[in-house]
């Protein structure tokens, strides 16, 4: 139970009935290794409403969230290097995101082999990661060469991890707790460069903590396994994926395209039409239309709120056989049947008389913009002329997905997930909010970019990620991992999900503001039941 809730349990039965102005109640405690404020608001009920409530609380909150503010520094030097737009913009207040690293470890942590391996790792020698945030006097940020103290990267949790939640649970709850705890309100120090390890020996657990300004998912998972080993083989490197070059995949189109030229014609009509109407869409997102409410739906502020967090695991030979039932599918398209079918069970679950059929919920997914698709070769991030550079190079594309009640084939999910996305393939939406956002930026600056992007995810129901790990077992400072989970600091959204592949697995990580979201487990549990139920409707098909 936080502090807040004993508070709101105790102290509102002797204040509420008598209370005629505001009342703001104050306390400060210690969860997950790390302190935090809490407060109570209590307001006269005639005389506020919940968005007076909730403005309130947003302003109290914000006041006391603490910052990573950049040092300031009145001249810049040549060696200074200015931040790209985007990571300009992960450091806005409103947008200010943390990529956080789960690695389940096989063996018992040894705190002395981990700082020697980071010494000497791939990482430890990337400029980003040995860099400092600067600002000059104007506001401009720059990343400062700076030298790097292991010791003060390295944060080691000796004592088991508990947390007014955990008590009694079992460690992977524990983890997800501390997590959760970390993901709101929780800044990276700008006294040193934007990245952590927090050590949970007793759970035998390593996050990685590293700010979005950094890096992208595909540029921090490519990293970290340029840093891992093979346990099969401990001289080799993980074998990494094979992505397909989008260059190639345009000949192969074009080559197939031109045996019939009404094929090509028809095609280009369809591109400029979906082009069209994503693009409006997009547009219209960013500006005032939004989802109708459910009992998922987030909005300004919620970013704030506390979290909770659980696991969704899943088989990949279950996602490929599923994906074999319908021609052409993706693991891509199977994950997104399966959030379509989960989402529908959970909220006839929680809403089964409120719910329209048919109601959409917009989701909001991230898109690599490289020329080659998936992980990529460290050595060719660091070109800065190569069209798979180092940094945040992604866009963004809107995922609706429609509630339908119970009795559907599960695999019209899936069916309509590919339609859905073979279509997004035929825009340019991705690549026109990587170039808008851009844009605004260099027009009217981060502030004014950070509120668009503030404003879609106001107006959306979810964030959606999915990054392909490694095909091998592999292991970190010599210790074999068990797992890889992968999550971010909280968004406005109230629901985030970030998939990870591992050696024949996928866990899907699921944060969720609790206050709305109060059963993520169960959330998890329709998520794992939807692709079960996606694999049966499969093999019947495969039967007969």
């Amino acid at each position: 139970m936080y502090v807040r809730d004993f508070l709101i349990s105790k102290t509102a039965l002797l204040l509420v009935p008598t209370i005629r102005i505001p009342v703001i109640v104050i306390a400060v405690a210690e969860v997950s290794a790390h302190p935090r404020i809490f407060f109570v608001i209590f307001c006269p009920k005639k005389q506020s409403t919940h968005t007076d409530i909730h403005s309130l609380e947003r302003s109290f909150v914000a006041f006391f969230k603490p910052k990573s503010r950049p040092k300031l520094s009145s001249m810049t030097t040549e060696s200074d290097e200015p931040l790209t737009p985007a990571g300009r913009l992960f450091l806005q207040p409103e947008m200010d995101t943390i990529i956080h690293l789960a690695l389940g470890m096989k063996h018992p942590i040894d705190i002395d082999s981990i700082k020697a391996f980071l010494k000497n790792s791939i990482m430890i020698n990337h400029p980003r990661f040995c860099s400092l945030l600067v600002r000059d006097r104007r506001g401009r940020e720059y990343w400062r060469r700076t030298e790097v103290d292991i010791d003060r990267h390295v944060i080691v949790l000796d004592s088991p991890v508990t947390t007014p939640d955990s008590h009694g649970s079992t460690s992977e709850a524990a983890v997800n707790e501390y997590l959760a705890g970390l993901a709101v309100s929780t800044p990276l120090s700008a006294e040193k460069p934007l990245w952590e390890i927090h050590l949970l020996r007793d759970q035998r657990c390593a996050i990685m903590r590293i700010h979005h300004a950094l890096g992208d998912g595909i540029s921090l998972m490519s990293m970290f396994l340029a840093s891992c080993k093979r346990v099969d083989d401990p001289e080799a490197l993980p074998r990494i994926p094979s992505g397909k070059s989008k260059q190639n995949e345009t000949r192969n189109e074009r080559r197939r395209r031109r045996r019939n030229w009404g094929e090509v014609l028809w095609g280009i009509l369809m591109m400029v039409w979906f082009n069209l109407v994503f693009v409006v869409d997009f547009v219209l997102r960013s500006l005032w239309v939004c989802d109708n409410k459910t009992a998922v739906t987030g909005g300004a502020g919620v970013e704030l709120w506390p979290r909770k967090l659980a696991t969704a695991k899943f088989l990949l030979e279950d996602m490929k056989l599923v994906k074999k039932a319908v021609p052409d599918a993706t693991i891509n398209d199977v994950l997104f049947g399966v959030v379509s079918l989960g989402l529908s069970r959970y909220l006839e679950h929680r809403s089964p008389n409120a719910m329209l059929e048919g109601l959409r919920l917009t989701g909001l997914a991230m898109v690599n913009l490289r020329d080659q698709q998936g992980l990529q070769d460290v050595t060719e991030l660091m070109k800065n002329n190569s069209g798979t550079r180092w940094g945040n190079k992604f866009g963004m594309i809107l995922l609706p997905v429609y509630y339908h009640k119970s009795g559907e084939d599960p695999l019209s999910y899936l069916k309509r997930a590919k339609s859905m996305i073979d279509r997004k393939k035929q825009s340019v939406e991705a690549h026109f909010s990587y170039k808008i956002g851009d844009l605004v930026m260099s027009l009217f600056g981060a502030k004014v970019a950070c509120l668009l992007n503030y404003r879609i995810l106001c107006n959306t129901t979810f964030s959606i990620s999915n990054v392909v790990g490694p095909q091998d077992e592999i292991a970190y400072a010599g210790n074999p991992i068990t797992f890889v989970r992968a999550n971010s600091s909280s968004l406005p959204h109230a629901l985030t999900m970030h998939m990870v592949s591992y050696v024949g697995m996928a866990d899907m990580q699921i944060l969720v503001a609790k206050d709305i979201i109060p059963d993520p487990e169960f959330l998890a549990k329709c998520f794992e039941e939807a692709l079960l139920e996606m694999k049966e409707a499969a093999a019947a098909i495969t039967t007969f």
